[in-house]
């Protein structure tokens, strides 16, 4: 059963406890970078773009998360950022917050709605 507005981006069983998952939303003319973090058995899902630069937040595939995988952390200036908010803690955006997507796990699919709007900073 598709959900309307959302697509399967992961099974939760896939993604680590706390890990990360990144995936694209859309069709193949509009793409938006994103990515799933779980922690604690809940899943959070933001848009893959720092607040400060604009840029992807992953130092690789999937790998969004601090040493101790407690927090997000931007590869290209260090911010840090809260998983279950996005809100930025520490570094060059202090105060600003990474854009949250719609996110559901329903029978072990990981389920995410496209954002209304993307902010950007180039």
């Amino acid at each position: 059963m598709e959900h309307i507005g959302k697509q399967q981006v992961a099974l939760v069983s896939d993604i680590a406890d706390p890990g990360a998952r990144e995936f694209e939303l859309g069709d193949r003319d509009s793409r938006v970078p994103g990515f799933v973090v779980r922690k604690n058995d809940q899943v959070f899902a933001y848009v893959n773009v720092c607040p400060h630069a604009g840029k992807s937040l992953n130092w690789g595939p999937d790998r969004f998360l601090t040493k101790d995988n407690g927090r997000i952390m931007c590869a290209g200036h260090g911010s840090v950022f809260e998983i279950e908010s996005g809100l930025c803690v520490e570094g060059a955006c202090l105060g600003a917050s990474l854009t949250s997507l719609d996110v559901e796990v329903i029978d072990g699919r990981v389920l995410v709605g496209l954002p209304t709007t993307v902010e950007t900073k180039t």
